[in-house]
């Protein structure tokens, strides 16, 4: 299923890494569109939700539908957090934290831009 990924995609979705904050491509990005999964083309989170958190990732409120998106318990690193993976290729995209906006929900969808493909409004 999986095409042929360069090595910085293939170390964060298949290798549950992360990007170095602040590096990528969609962390000051306002452009308006849908965030798809850089994998398998996936719906995963629309520019209306994006945020800025200042914590060096991009980072939605929401996904654009649950349905496309699976939360896993994670226990690496010493820590205990939530992954967010692409439900449909299982693609690791990042985390999902409670300190985002409260007006939105609280939720803050901590994402790797190199998981990420913006398809922008035309």
């Amino acid at each position: 299923m999986d095409k042929k990924l360069d090595p910085e995609l293939y170390q964060v979705a298949r290798q549950k890494g992360t990007e170095a904050p602040f590096s990528g491509k969609y962390v000051n990005s306002h452009e308006k569109g849908m965030y798809k999964c850089a994998v398998c083309g996936g719906e995963l989170f629309s520019s209306e939700a994006k945020f800025d958190s200042g914590t060096g990732w991009p980072s939605f409120s929401e996904p654009a539908n649950l349905e496309n998106i699976e939360l896993k318990e994670d226990t690496s690193e010493g820590m205990i957090r939530t992954e967010v993976t692409c439900k449909k290729c299982g693609a690791h995209l990042g985390h999902v934290f409670d300190d985002g906006p409260k007006d939105k929900g609280g939720k803050r969808y901590c994402i790797n831009s190199v998981c990420l493909d913006l398809r922008e409004n035309e």
